[in-house]
């Protein structure tokens, strides 16, 4: 049981993961409070969906519901950067047309995969065969998408475009005086943000076998936790990235989860736990950063 509940944490730990370091682009490196990441994650699972019922390739609906995850963001881009719209008020009016968006492709506001839809779990099944190992299939496909989706995010960091997009949340007068628009930096930012959100509800849906049109609801809350919990618990580690810190916050966000309602906590409270233990990771980001604060002022 406990084994099964460990396998459990780190299968969903890594596939919101994905969603964190998509929120990690906004609200730590743009400084862009995205409230669109939670119309772009039941979008990931509306795409994933329709195409795996329809018999297409479930390696490539994973594909597509990163492109179409980065057209949200570059529409949330370009109503604050072409239409001067407030950015929270940009995600808040991308998130509310993607529920139409959303019911609209799957036709329903929930529904269940085909039982003959093919997976990216069930194509990798053989690999593990019949045996003990079987039950780590699915964490061991999780496990590659989302490691693969963190080093092609660290790569593109440490390219001249990656270089720009921190740049623009830093100092945005450095991005103008090197002849760069700021504005499609951004933009660029949220396209790649929400397509790695997106990402995550592919798998997620291909993992759960079903499509709910309010499934995104409270998916930016957890990246938040998520991403100040791996920007600060795992800060001290200095040998590990902020990506990999950011996946860990997840677990670990997930693992209290997990253990509150394994403990007898009622299912209908996971919402209540949720925004309980966002507040106390921002009481705890606070208290740490009044610490170092602190310590400075007394080096000096």
């Amino acid at each position: 049981m406990i084994e099964g509940l460990i396998i459990g944490i780190l299968e969903q730990g890594f596939i919101y993961g994905i969603m964190a370091m998509g929120v990690y682009i906004t609200y730590t490196i743009l400084d862009f409070p995205d409230l669109s990441v939670d119309g772009t994650f039941p979008l990931g699972i509306a795409v994933c969906f329709i195409m795996l019922n329809n018999g297409l390739n479930p390696w490539l609906a994973l594909i597509a519901a990163f492109i179409a995850g980065s057209i949200a963001g570059v529409f949330t881009g370009i109503l604050n950067v072409k239409l001067r719209i407030r950015n929270l008020l940009c995600g808040i009016l991308t998130m509310t047309a993607l529920y139409s968006v959303n019911y609209g492709i799957v036709g329903k506001a929930s529904a269940f995969l085909d039982m003959n839809s093919k997976t990216i779990f069930s194509q990798t099944a053989f690999l593990f065969g019949k045996g003990y190992f079987a039950i780590y299939s699915k964490l061991a496909v999780i496990l590659v998408i989302a490691l693969a989706a963190k080093f092609a995010l660290d790569w593109y960091m440490r390219t001249k475009s990656g270089f720009l997009l921190r740049s623009v949340g830093d100092n945005e007068g450095l991005v103008i005086t090197l002849a760069k628009n700021p504005g499609t930096i951004k933009i660029i930012g949220l396209a790649i943000a929400n397509g790695l959100v997106a990402l995550s509800g592919a798998v997620y849906c291909q993992y759960g076998k079903a499509f709910n049109v309010g499934s995104g609801t409270g998916t930016v809350v957890m990246g938040l936790a998520a991403v100040i919990i791996g920007t600060t618990v795992f800060k001290k580690l200095k040998f590990l990235r902020i990506t990999t810190g950011v996946l860990l916050g997840m677990i670990v966000y997930k693992a209290c989860i997990s253990i509150a309602l394994t403990l007898g906590l009622p299912s209908q409270n996971t919402n209540l736990m949720i925004t309980v233990l966002f507040i106390l990771t921002l009481i705890l980001n606070e208290f740490l950063l009044k610490k170092k604060k602190s310590g400075v002022k007394k080096n000096a």
